[in-house]
């Protein structure tokens, strides 16, 4: 993967996490930091799920690895909420 590759996909990233976090009801206990980097494993994650079911590269609009990232990410989200709650 080249450089751009890398800081486009980062940049998708923090557009997932955000997006994660708008998905998921409620106030989340979490900092911006931490949505970042959920957005970002959740992006690259999404995309080897999207890879092995074979609807990563089609024409146009890749709907389907997106939601596949944004749930992802939303499960993320909650899941390091919880953690977050629970150390309280």
């Amino acid at each position: 993967m080249e450089i751009s590759g890398v800081i486009s996909a980062i940049v998708i990233g923090i557009v997932i996490g955000v997006i994660g976090r708008l998905v998921v009801p409620g106030r989340q206990r979490i900092g911006v930091l931490w949505t970042i980097v959920v957005g970002i494993v959740a992006a690259f994650v999404g995309s080897a799920i999207a890879s092995a079911f074979d609807v990563a590269d089609t024409e146009g609009v890749d709907w389907v690895e997106w939601l596949f990232q944004i749930g992802l990410a939303a499960l993320g989200v909650a899941a390091l909420d919880r953690v977050k709650v629970r150390r309280r």
